[in-house]
């Protein structure tokens, strides 16, 4: 088993938006290596307990060898944070003093060739966060046609090439020309101008990576199934906190946090006839989004992407999202 080593992004900001405390259970939805997790079991000492989930079998025994010393202050889960209401509830937990999200891809998983997240080496196209279940990546290339292909690397790589990239893919996939992620990085090239690429400060295969990697693992669909479940888990004066690494995830953050922030505009008799919030389920803890500071984001390049955003649960019942847009 290759090493899982991993630098935890914002861990000052996360205590500090958390406010992990004695006698606390907080769940670590993205496990990943346990460098947050170390921080907010010693932060909760000496009776504070932590249930830490992650899909990727390998990110589990890594943070259960490092967080070994807290003993019974931890439980680790296999599992997906999209059914984070079904494993607190398979432990018999109705409620949590705090959750924590940090989403993406760990820097195992980007840096271990043989996982497939990369185009700097040669690995399989595989990009499954949990290698022991799911679809891989050369398998969605295979099963998706041209125009699902173009709609994947659009909506999830924003990528402006997004048909003519997909087209050269089931080229490739149709001649067997893909065998490895250097092989899917050449044919993404061939897709974008050559001038542009010059421009470009990024490799011109990072949009459709990031693309494919989301929707081999689902992430958007996971990171929504818990953002319409986690309010009714966190007990009153708990917080959420959320780490996210691009536009697509921090939209849907932002969205469902100012949602949960909402109430009505009516008198509050007519509220509750109408079945409108009288109170905000949850309160901003930030009113923007939090960034790595200059010294982390000199030290650890992939905090230079990070950004954090936190919210309160308040004892409002959690009643259904209305369907009106709010105003922003």
């Amino acid at each position: 088993m290759t090493r899982f080593v991993h630098r935890s992004v914002l861990v000052a900001e996360v205590l500090a938006h958390l406010e992990p405390h004695a006698g606390g259970l907080y769940c670590d939805c993205t496990l990943g290596g346990g460098g947050h997790s170390r921080e907010i079991l010693a932060s909760s000492a000496p009776d504070g307990r932590l249930i830490g989930i992650d899909r990727d079998p390998g990110a589990l025994a890594a943070a259960r060898a490092e967080l070994e010393p807290f003993g019974d202050r931890l439980v680790t889960v296999h599992g997906r944070f999209g059914d984070v209401d079904r494993i607190l509830a398979d432990l018999q937990v109705s409620h949590v003093d705090g959750f924590l999200l940090d989403l993406g891809v760990s820097s195992p998983q980007l840096d271990h060739a043989d996982r497939g997240f990369s185009f700097a080496k040669a690995g399989p196209l595989d990009m499954r966060m949990d290698p022991t279940s799911g679809r891989t990546a050369l398998e969605l290339l295979r099963d998706v046609d041209l125009d699902q292909l173009t709609t994947i690397l659009r909506d999830y790589g924003e990528e402006r090439h997004a048909r003519k990239i997909a087209r050269l893919i089931k080229e490739a996939v149709r001649a067997d020309r893909l065998a490895t992620t250097l092989d899917l990085a050449a044919v993404v090239a061939g897709g974008i101008p050559m001038a542009e690429q010059r421009k470009s400060k990024i490799h011109p295969a990072t949009r459709t990576f990031q693309a494919l990697r989301i929707a081999v693992n689902g992430e958007l669909d996971e990171l929504e199934r818990f953002l319409a479940v986690f309010p009714a888990l966190l007990a009153p004066g708990g917080r959420c906190v959320v780490i996210s690494f691009h536009s697509l995830e921090d939209r849907l953050v932002k969205q469902r946090f100012r949602d949960l922030a909402w109430t009505s505009s009516l008198p509050p008799k007519l509220a509750v006839q109408a079945g409108e919030r009288v109170e905000a389920v949850c309160t901003p803890v930030t009113r923007k989004a939090v960034f790595a500071a200059d010294a982390e984001r000199d030290d650890n390049p992939r905090a230079r992407s990070a950004r954090l955003r936190a919210c309160q649960r308040t004892s409002a019942p959690v009643l259904p999202s209305r369907t009106a847009s709010h105003p922003s």
